[in-house]
C-alpha cells in the first residue's frame, strides 16, 4: 500500500515538448530544398519539346560579349544546336557542324547557333578552340534557354526556318549531309 501512496502523494512529472534542434532544422530545410529541385527538374523533362511552330525566342550573350535576341535572325534559316564540353557525342559532331557552318556562311543567310548547356566556362572555350569553332556561341546561364527547348540531353539540334518556326529536331549527333538535306529545301522555299 505504501507504493500506491507514493503514486498519490508524488507530483506529476510535467510533459515538455521535444524540440527540434538547429541541426536537425538546417537539415529539414535541406531536404525540402533537394525535392523541390528534382521536382522542378521532373517538371521541365515534361515540358514538350517545341518540334514546330514558333521557336521560343530569347536573349543571349555570346562568348565574345555580342548581344542577341533569336527573333533578331528572323529571314534567316538558324541551326540552333545545344551542346557541352563534356559531351562525347558533342566531340564528334563539332567538325560537321564547322564544316556545314563554313558552306553556308558565304550565304549569309543561314546563322549557326550554339548554346553550351550547364558548361559556361573555360572548357566551353577550349571546346570551340580545340575544334576551331567560328560560328556564334553563347553560354546558357542557368540552362534557361535549354530550359525554353526542354531539352532532355545533348547534343540536340533546332533548325529554325525564315519565319522563326521550328523546321525540324535532331536528337544526338548531326552530320553536315543531314543539315545540308534540312537546310536546303527551307532555302529554296525562301528565295
Amino acid at each position: 500500500m505504501s507504493s500506491t501512496l507514493e503514486q498519490l502523494t508524488t507530483p506529476p512529472v510535467p510533459v515538455t515538448r521535444a524540440r527540434m534542434s538547429t541541426g536537425t532544422w538546417f537539415m529539414l530545410v535541406g531536404f525540402l530544398a533537394v525535392g523541390l529541385v528534382i521536382t522542378l527538374a521532373l517538371l521541365r523533362q515534361t515540358r514538350a519539346q517545341p518540334t514546330e511552330g514558333q521557336a521560343p525566342d530569347f536573349a543571349f550573350t555570346t562568348f565574345d560579349g555580342d548581344e542577341y535576341q533569336l527573333s533578331d535572325l528572323r529571314g534567316k534559316v538558324v541551326v540552333l544546336n545545344f551542346w557541352a564540353s563534356w559531351c562525347g557525342p558533342c566531340r564528334d559532331e563539332a567538325p560537321q557542324l564547322q564544316s556545314a557552318w563554313e558552306h553556308y556562311a558565304p550565304g549569309g543567310n543561314v546563322v549557326f547557333l550554339g548554346v553550351a548547356y550547364a558548361d559556361n566556362g573555360v572548357r566551353s572555350l577550349k571546346f570551340l578552340d580545340d575544334f576551331g569553332v567560328t560560328y556564334l556561341n553563347a553560354p546558357d546561364l542557368g540552362t534557361r534557354i535549354s530550359a525554353l527547348y526542354g531539352i532532355r540531353g545533348v547534343p540536340e539540334t533546332f533548325v529554325i526556318n525564315q519565319q522563326g518556326e521550328v523546321a525540324e529536331f535532331l536528337y544526338a549527333g548531326v552530320s553536315e549531309a543531314q543539315l545540308r538535306d534540312i537546310v536546303d529545301p527551307l532555302l529554296e522555299a525562301g528565295s
